[in-house]
């Protein structure tokens, strides 16, 4: 199969980009930044977008720079650039960890960062990480731009908050303090498959004490999210087996897993429990 037919725009700065955005949208005009998810849709012609944005000769928006206590990761960073650490410390050894279980070196060196944050597919490892760490996501429009934290942005399978004119410029992570542990744990059939469940943990620990931990579960719902149940049962408690433990029982009772022709939701919820709990472990490590 071959994509329909659409028109092909190439706009150079990120005022061009939305206000092409902003007349084609209601059109159905799609933005195009790595298209590792739209283009595949669009040869089985599942997507027929009648307008292309192409972002990728926006040289502003190919930036990955620590701005005071952030990250800052542009629209057309590409997976590979995490490859080794973004940032010093606990972040860039976080990221460095995660983007080795997306999808295949190859799509690596062309789909986005915020590509995979926009197109909010339930496996994205990207998703999970936005979600645990509280990332915030600016979108530009002609109007103004806008910040939107993450636990306002994912709104369900492949939605989040974003509307049609709106173009996600960049993502902010927020950087880890150098004493935190950072785990993240993810099952599918094969290496490069979609996970059915991950799991993705940071927490410190003082005077033999969990302090601040964060846990959040990906693949397992229509979105990634903190569960705030299993964070309840880590604080405070000395990091180990028992605690980890429950803090993973806490995470399975509390997820609503999906299911599939593949995949029941029992058997998600069992992967919950796994996942929460070799995360706690290898950030414990």
């Amino acid at each position: 199969m071959k994509p329909a037919r659409f028109r092909h725009y190439a706009p150079t700065t990120v005022d061009e980009a939305v206000a092409l955005l902003a007349r084609l949208a209601p059109d159905d005009g799609r933005v195009l930044a790595g298209g590792q998810s739209l283009v595949p849709t669009m040869a089985f012609r599942l997507a027929r977008p009648a307008h292309l944005i192409d972002i990728n000769g926006i040289a502003a928006l190919d930036r990955l720079a620590v701005e005071k206590d952030r990250l800052a990761i542009g629209a057309c960073v590409r997976h590979a650039a995490f490859h080794r650490p973004a940032a010093e410390g606990p972040l860039g050894k976080l990221l460095a960890r995660v983007v080795r279980h997306i999808a295949h070196y190859p799509i690596r060196t062309r789909g986005t960062f915020c590509g995979s944050i926009a197109n909010a597919d339930p496996a994205a490892e990207w998703c999970t990480v936005a979600a645990a760490l509280g990332a915030e996501m600016v979108a530009r429009r002609e109007g103004g731009t806008r910040v939107i934290p993450a636990d306002r942005f994912f709104a369900g399978i492949m939605s989040t908050a974003l509307t049609d004119d709106e173009l996600l410029t960049e993502v902010r992570l927020p950087l880890l303090p150098a004493d935190t542990r950072v785990g993240f744990y993810e099952f599918s059939r094969r290496a490069g498959d979609f996970a059915i469940a991950m799991g993705l943990t940071t927490f410190r620990v003082k005077d033999g004490k969990i302090l601040e931990p964060r846990i959040a579960v990906g693949g397992a719902e229509p979105h990634a999210r903190r569960i705030a149940e299993a964070e309840q049962a880590l604080a405070g408690q000395a990091p180990g087996a028992d605690a980890f433990a429950a803090a993973a029982e806490r995470a399975a009772s509390a997820v609503d897993p999906m299911q599939d022709v593949n995949n029941t939701a029992q058997y998600r919820r069992d992967l919950v429990r796994t996942v929460v709990r070799r995360a706690l472990e290898q950030a414990a490590a």
